[in-house]
C-alpha cells in the first residue's frame, strides 16, 4: 500500500491516517475487512471475489472510501455507496483492540466529507439492531433512525398453502422486473434499489393474478427478485389489488413451485411491510434486524 494520500480531518489517535481505499488491492481490503469483524455480532465473512462484487453491485466509489492505518498496519475501514442524490454508509470496521480510539468515528466522517464534497445532500446506512456502540456513533454524528429492516431466510422446501392452483401467474425476464421495481410506490433500502437490480444484472419476476370468488375477493400483485446461482434473494413485493396477505401467500407458493429447490433470503425488507405475515407463513425466518438512518 502507498500513503500519499490522506485526509485533512484531525484524528483523535495520533499515530493514525486515513488512506482512500483505491490505494489498497482487493486482497488486502478483504483482510483487513475479516480481521474488523472477527467478533461481530452478526458474522459476514468476505473473500476477495465477494468483496469486488459488492463494490460494483452497490456503487462504492473506492477513492471516497477510506482506511484507517497505523504504519503499515490497517487499523479499520468503511465504504462509501455514490448514487444520484445520495450515498451509503457501508462496511465500517475496526480493529477489536484498536476501537474506542477515535478510528470509527474518523472514518464515518471522513465518509460524510466526501458525501459533501461530492455533492451529495443525504447519507444512508443500516446498523444491525442491537449494535449499541455503531448506533451510538452514528446518532452522535447526527443520523436518525428512519425505520426497522428485516433479514430473513427460507431453506428449501415445495409451497405452502393453495394458492397456487388458484391464480395465473407470469414469469417476467429482466427488463420487465425492472420497469415493476420502477413503479414501485414503497422506497426500497439501497441493497434493492433499481441501480442494484441493473448493477447485478440478475432480475427476474413474477406476476399473480387472483380471480375473485376463487379466494375471496381477488387481487394481483408481483414480487421481483434476484435470481442467483443457488439462492433468490432480494425480495420487493408490491400488491396493485386486493389482500397483501393473500397476493403474498400467492407469489409464495408460485415461487417455490417453481424453485422448490433453492435457497431464500429477504434481505432489508421493511419491518412494516404488509407482506410479511404471508412470508412467514411461507417459511422464512427473521434472523436479524437493521436500523435505517438518514442524515441531511
Amino acid at each position: 500500500m502507498t500513503s500519499t494520500a490522506q485526509t485533512t480531518i484531525t484524528q483523535a489517535d495520533p499515530e493514525m491516517r486515513l488512506l482512500p481505499a483505491s490505494q489498497f488491492t482487493i486482497e488486502q481490503l478483504t483482510a483487513a475487512y475479516n480481521q474488523t469483524r472477527v467478533d461481530y455480532l452478526v458474522p459476514m465473512p468476505m473473500n476477495a471475489a465477494r468483496l469486488a462484487a459488492y463494490v460494483r453491485v452497490y456503487d462504492v466509489d473506492m477513492d471516497h472510501s477510506w482506511v484507517a492505518v497505523d504504519g503499515e498496519t490497517v487499523l479499520g475501514l468503511a465504504m462509501l455507496g455514490v448514487r444520484p442524490g445520495r450515498t451509503w454508509v457501508t462496511r465500517l470496521g475496526v480493529l477489536p483492540n484498536r476501537r474506542r480510539r477515535g478510528a470509527g468515528e474518523a472514518l464515518v466522517r471522513a465518509l460524510l466529507e466526501s458525501t459533501r464534497a461530492l455533492g451529495r445532500p443525504l447519507a444512508i446506512l443500516e446498523v444491525i439492531k442491537g449494535n449499541q456502540p455503531a448506533h451510538e456513533l452514528f446518532l452522535k454524528v447526527g443520523f436518525r433512525e428512519t425505520r426497522e429492516l428485516l433479514v430473513m431466510r427460507r431453506p428449501p422446501g415445495p409451497p405452502a398453502g393453495a394458492y397456487a392452483a388458484a391464480c395465473s401467474a407470469s414469469w417476467l425476464e429482466k427488463e420487465e422486473a425492472l420497469d415493476l421495481l420502477c413503479a414501485s410506490p414503497v422506497r426500497p433500502a439501497w441493497t434493492n434499489e433499481m441501480e442494484t437490480y441493473i448493477n447485478a444484472g440478475d432480475a427476474q419476476g413474477l406476476h399473480v393474478d387472483l380471480p375473485a370468488g376463487a379466494v375471496g375477493e381477488g387481487g394481483r400483485g408481483w414480487l421481483v427478485f434476484r435470481r442467483q446461482k443457488y439462492t433468490l434473494s432480494h425480495f420487493v413485493l408490491h400488491t396493485e389489488a386486493g389482500s397483501p396477505a393473500l397476493v403474498a401467500a400467492a407469489l409464495a407458493a408460485r415461487l417455490y413451485e417453481r424453485f422448490p429447490q433453492m435457497d431464500s433470503y429477504i434481505e432489508n425488507l421493511p419491518a412494516a411491510d404488509p407482506h410479511l405475515p404471508a412470508l412467514l407463513n411461507a417459511g422464512f425466518m427473521e434472523v436479524f434486524r437493521r436500523i435505517e438512518m438518514q442524515r441531511s
